[in-house]
């Protein structure tokens, strides 16, 4: 149980300013980003124990469920956005909308590549790593992460226009 508590707490202390950037870099509201840091948070602790390591890199499996979550909170604030009759003309509104919906085509591009390349954008741009910590990190050459991030990187492009 101690040992429990001391990964949740790592967890944590290790991802929470990353979590909290991703969102607050995509949700303008600072009440919203902090709810749904939270949320995120929930998520990861309650699915603890039905992690595998075999099948994503922990910042791989945390970056997820905080895409998701984002994702959701979009569709969330669309749908109430439908349900009213007047949406008032505002640039942040509009913002909001076009973040979400390039941040769902972003989702479904990123689920077309393969495993590898996956990994490796997400290891760079969300965890900021550099490409020679990537080819440690996945043990292969420096060389292949640059062709396999460049590889992944035209597909992005082609797939999201």
């Amino acid at each position: 149980m101690m040992n429990e508590t001391l990964d949740r707490e790592k967890l944590y202390s290790d991802y929470h300013l990353k979590v909290s950037r991703y969102v607050s870099s995509r949700v303008q509201n600072t009440c919203d980003v902090e709810d749904l840091v939270s949320q995120i948070f929930l998520k990861v602790y309650k699915s603890l124990d039905g992690f595998d390591s075999s099948r994503a890199s922990v910042s791989t499996w945390i970056y997820t469920i905080t895409r998701n979550t984002v994702i959701d909170f979009f569709r969330t604030q669309n749908n109430l956005l439908q349900l009213k009759t007047e949406i008032p003309s505002n640039d942040k509104t509009d913002d909001n909308l076009l973040r979400g919906e390039l941040l769902d085509e972003l989702a479904a591009a990123l689920e077309k590549l393969d495993e590898r390349e996956r990994d490796i954008i997400i290891l760079h741009y969300y965890s900021e790593k550099t490409l020679v910590a990537i080819a440690e990190l996945m043990d292969i050459s420096y060389s292949y992460v640059k062709i396999l991030h460049k590889n992944a990187i035209n597909k992005l492009k082609k797939l999201m226009v």
